[in-house]
């Protein structure tokens, strides 16, 4: 929900892959036939070794489940392991739920893309002017106050409607509505309560009458407080060892981040929706069609020469991808309660394995810093390129980096006065005798100095 800086929790991405030529149909399902599901478990086998990974996978085609894993924990604090049925908070991929729901909207008449929102929010800067499309497209201008530095500080409280409406309507508009787009968990607030107010029924009931039941998918729906009885995952990040993360309050993010859900139950959503038993085929056309790099709670994600639909979500210590290839009758999903991996590498490897592609078991080497040294890391460092801060701070024998106004992640050391942030790709190399750093990620570089 909260996009920061080195996209700690992205709210999507796209696979990176080599181009390649167009695999026949048959081709395809050789590549099924042979999949190796003897080598994708010693790949999570040695993630799972090495304590980088909590969490699940599903790969399905045509409906049946293909490949399923399970790693790490779920409750950590009671020495619970994650299961198949363990349940995660998906975060942003509630949207594509929620713009399911939209179009059912749309398709009883209740709603229509065009129409404003002036009627539901007239307190809402340009109301006049947004529309429906414009909140499921993220083109309305309304801000985005996840971004804001303040979020951190009260995301864990109750918040009514007219509460979340009245802060949305202050925090105002980055842009005339229609006229430019960026990603905006606002939006999809909106929208949940526009539903609740045309449906007159509560999101979690519109989710569960309208989707849930109708699919069999008993472990989805409206989160509340995390509840590990009912075999819900508590959710971790790592700073020198796994710590308990505080929860967003589910009547913040609603309809744009509050959704429980499991891998298999994602493929499961997914195959019915690219099959027609959702939505009728002109109201899942709206939802594929991208402008500006946005569909109507999906996005493209290629995978080489394949172009899938899908969504990512981040909230809390949770992460979560689900995706669709059309062609191949493909779903794919990931949820996460706590990684110190970059999960994208996980998702290639599951897909090169179902498609003959090559990838790596991945070794874990640790590089040992004596503890006396870290010291000469850390300190306040910053930029002529950017206006940009990083504290470079050690808790007991580890170092966390910190941005202005971001939250802090952990560093590990790979080389001498090297260190990582395997989850992001960022790597920062660091000069003690220059009191100098340099910040890496996906070819980007920064030099930093320290004040």
């Amino acid at each position: 929900m909260k996009k920061i800086v080195f996209a700690v929790l992205a709210l999507m991405f796209l696979w990176q892959a080599a181009p390649a030529q167009d695999a026949p149909a048959q081709a395809v399902s050789a590549q099924a036939a042979s999949f190796d599901k003897a080598r994708l478990d010693a790949y999570f086998d040695a993630i799972e070794a090495a304590d980088r990974f909590w969490g699940s996978v599903a790969l399905s085609r045509n409906g049946e489940v293909i490949y399923a894993r399970s790693v790490g924990n779920s409750d950590y604090e009671n020495g619970k392991k994650a299961s198949e049925s363990s349940k995660y908070r998906i975060g942003s991929i509630s949207k594509t739920f929620t713009s399911v729901l939209v179009m059912k909207a749309i398709e009883q008449g209740k709603l229509a893309p065009d129409q404003t929102i002036d009627a539901f929010f007239p307190s809402v800067p340009n109301a006049g002017k947004i529309t429906i499309r414009h909140l499921l497209s993220h083109r309305s201008g309304i801000h985005n106050f996840t971004d804001d530095p303040d979020y951190l500080t009260w995301n864990t409280e109750p918040r009514a409607e007219s509460e979340m409406v009245a802060l949305i309507a202050e925090r105002g508009s980055d842009f005339e509505p229609g006229s430019g787009v960026r990603y905006s968990n606002s939006n999809f607030v909106l929208l949940t309560f526009i539903l609740e107010k045309v449906f007159a029924a509560p999101y979690a009931e519109l989710l569960r009458q309208y989707i849930c039941e109708p699919l069999g998918l008993d472990n989805t729906y409206m989160g509340r407080l995390i509840d590990p009885g009912k075999n819900e995952c508590q959710s971790y990040r790592y700073l020198g060892g796994w710590t308990l993360m505080t929860q967003t309050h589910p009547s913040i993010p609603m309809g744009a981040g509050s959704v429980v859900s499991t891998p298999e139950d994602l493929n499961t959503f997914a195959h019915a929706l690219f099959s027609g038993r959702l939505v009728k085929p002109e109201s899942l056309e709206m939802m594929k069609t991208i402008v500006d790099g946005f569909g109507m709670g999906l996005f493209i994600t290629p995978f080489y020469e394949k172009k899938g639909y899908g969504h990512t979500g981040g909230i809390d210590g949770f992460g979560a991808v689900f995706t669709y290839f059309p062609d191949d009758s493909l779903a794919y999903a990931l949820t996460s309660n706590a990684a110190n991996y970059n999960k994208n590498d996980i998702s290639i490897a599951v897909l090169s394995a179902f498609y003959g592609k090559a990838y790596e078991i991945p070794e874990f080497v640790t590089y040992t810093v004596d503890p006396a040294d870290l010291d000469q890391y850390t300190g306040i460092y910053s930029s002529y390129d950017v206006p940009l801060k990083i504290t470079i701070s050690r808790v007991n024998n580890s170092l966390i980096a910190q941005a202005t106004d971001q939250s802090a992640f952990p560093l590990e050391p790979f080389d001498k006065d090297k260190f990582q942030y395997a989850m992001e790709g960022v790597v920062l190399e660091f000069d003690p005798a220059e009191k100098a750093m340099i910040l890496k990620q996906r070819g980007a570089e920064l030099e930093f100095f320290k004040d």
